[in-house]
């Protein structure tokens, strides 16, 4: 067989089932690196074949043009995957047969190309690794051999793949051709993709707020009571299911009066909540409440101040305007109008409107909800601090914060450093949509969560932030979409960071809404510098007096003043800036 050559005809077999018992049993071809499944990797570097079939568990997200199948019975080994693949092709008339494992991180087109071009008189290419070990599960064979292979086998299941191979196979190296069998073989790839990435750009406040909005997605809707929805965000309109009022009202205490004056004054009175009183005759007038419905036949309710009464007969007083005191039905809404915008947040008002519209449910996204950690062996909590220590001073009062800008804390727990505490923390199933971490976001020695987030092949959204106190904080998605939000250890820091970071991860968590800046002036002009700052700032009159002279280590600098000033490093004079107003 000659070379292989751009008019050969290829199809792919792709093995994506397998137990992964080194891996406790994990899916791995849906393990991401560089937040890539491995089974998109090798579908992507097999992309110029004519066909391609994945043997494996059926997967919903691939292209339809990807033929799927399964080995039968399931797990019966790659011989018989490979079998079963060969089976469902279309047709039967391709050149070469390609063969790789969906665990191969580092798989390309470059490296499938480097393979087929070995082919030669050969009847199979494989992939030699760094190690030097033989890839069986990377490589490429001559379609008409592999069949009769299989064939002369009389029971493919639990063969090894030596059982099927060809007296001639070649052997070639490519470079980072490894498989990923252990977790530790998954972190460590993931490690060299992200070393191979260009450094990520240090971000404004502005640009890394708009990354968070666009980046992260939103939560799944859900149907809740009203009363249940508070602090969440309507993914729907609210959509009112009955008028209001419901049927003509007083609007007043007085009287529902049919015609022109004199009236005579009927014995029953109309209470709110009462009904069925007998419809008026001209010349009536019936004693109601406020809220009462109207009784048929009255033209209009007329206010007591605007009447007078003999006990029997009732005129109105000359000096009285002539109106109408009625509230008629659907004057405030008609049933199906839409009174709340979808994007809206679930405030006390709104629960109400749903209440007086008789809206039984509310689709929304959210509240968000957060695990906080707090990090370090240093940190202590209760107890006589030990030389070295640090008292928590941010643990119980964080969720306060959190809670001001719209974050449910579930619960609070303490970390301890150690080699694999944050590589531990980030695998634990979490019913919180975000996870607040208060230190190790720097880079010193006992700094892991970066490193932790690398080997979790987390999205960094927001690498590091253009801005002082907080610059080195993190925003990061986990593959299993729950976001990590990491603030510096010093308490003004991460105070100033969650007040200016929470609010748009809540937009984009529960698709709220962005509302405009709070804007104000400054009655000190002084405070621009290279780098965006925030300032605790306090009302003066109708400017906003800056304090200067901060210290990081704790909140002393926030007890006397209302709001965080953003203050941009391109800040011009008489130019207004971001307030961000702190709970009281």
């Amino acid at each position: 067989m000659t070379a292989h050559s751009p008019d050969c005809t290829v199809d792919a077999v792709i093995l994506a089932g397998g137990s992964a018992r080194r891996m406790g049993g994990m899916d791995k071809p849906a393990l991401t690196v560089g937040r890539i499944s491995l089974l998109q990797k090798v579908i992507a570097a097999v992309a110029r074949s004519r066909h391609i079939v994945v043997v494996g568990p059926h997967r919903s997200e691939l292209s339809s043009d990807i033929v799927q199948t399964r080995e039968s019975p399931a797990g019966a080994g790659p011989v018989a995957a490979i079998a079963a693949g060969l089976a469902v092709l279309p047709d039967s008339d391709a050149t070469i047969v390609l063969v790789l494992a969906a665990d191969l991180p580092f798989v390309d087109a470059s490296a499938v190309e480097s393979l087929l071009m070995q082919m030669q008189s050969h009847s199979a290419v494989f992939a030699q690794d760094d190690t030097g070990r033989t890839q069986y599960l990377f490589g490429a064979w001559r379609a008409d051999d592999l069949r009769r292979r299989l064939a002369d086998v009389p029971d493919t299941s639990d063969l090894a793949m030596k059982a099927i191979l060809p007296v001639d196979y070649a052997v070639t190296r490519i470079e980072s051709v490894g498989d990923c069998d252990t977790l530790a073989d998954l972190e460590l790839a993931r490690e060299l993709v992200a070393a191979r990435s260009p450094d990520a750009p240090v971000l404004s406040a502005g640009q890394a707020r708009e990354s968070i909005r666009e980046r992260i997605h939103p939560l799944s809707p859900r149907t809740v009571a009203p009363d249940a929805a508070l602090g969440s965000t309507l993914s729907e309109p609210l959509v009112a299911a009955a008028p209001l009022p419901p049927v003509d009202i007083s609007a007043m205490d007085g009287y529902a009066v049919r015609g022109e004056a004199p009236w005579t004054i009927r014995a029953e009175v109309a209470y709110a909540g009462t009904s069925g009183h007998g419809s008026l005759a001209p010349g009536d007038a019936l004693r109601i409440a406020t809220g009462a419905q109207v009784p048929a036949g009255a033209t209009s309710v007329i206010r007591d101040e605007h009447v007078s009464s003999d006990g029997r007969r009732l005129i109105r007083r000359a000096d009285s305007p002539v109106r109408d005191d009625t509230r008629r039905a659907g004057e405030d809404w008609t049933t199906g109008a839409e009174l709340v915008a979808p994007g809206t947040h679930v405030s006390p008002a709104v629960v109400s409107v749903a209440l007086s519209a008789e809206v039984a449910s509310l689709t929304v996204r959210g509240p968000v909800l957060a695990r906080v950690v707090l990090s370090g062996n240093e940190i202590r909590s209760d107890g006589k601090l030990e030389p070295g220590q640090t008292r928590d001073s941010i643990g119980s009062v964080l969720p306060t914060y959190l809670a001001f800008c719209g974050i449910v804390v579930l619960d609070t727990i303490h970390l301890q450093d150690s080699s694999t505490a944050f590589e531990d923390l980030l695998r634990q199933p979490s019913d919180a949509h975000v996870i607040v971490v208060v230190g190790a976001t720097g880079g010193g020695a006992a700094d892991q969560l970066r490193t932790a987030l690398t080997r979790a092949d987390a999205d960094i959204v927001v690498p590091r932030m253009r801005v002082r106190p907080g610059g080195s904080q993190i925003t990061a998605v986990l593959p299993n979409g729950i976001v990590v939000l990491g603030l510096p250890g010093n308490p003004l820091a991460a105070i100033g960071t969650v007040m200016l970071t929470a609010p748009a991860l809540v937009d984009a968590l529960t698709a709220r809404t962005t509302k405009p800046p709070l804007l104000g002036y400054l009655t000190d002009e002084s405070v621009a510098a290279p780098t965006d700052r925030l300032v605790p700032v306090g009302r003066d009159g109708a400017r906003w007096r800056v304090h200067h002279d901060l210290h990081t280590a704790h909140l002393l600098d926030l007890v006397c003043h209302d709001a965080l000033a953003l203050v941009p490093a391109d800040k011009t004079p008489g130019t207004p800036v971001e307030l961000l107003l702190l709970p009281r």
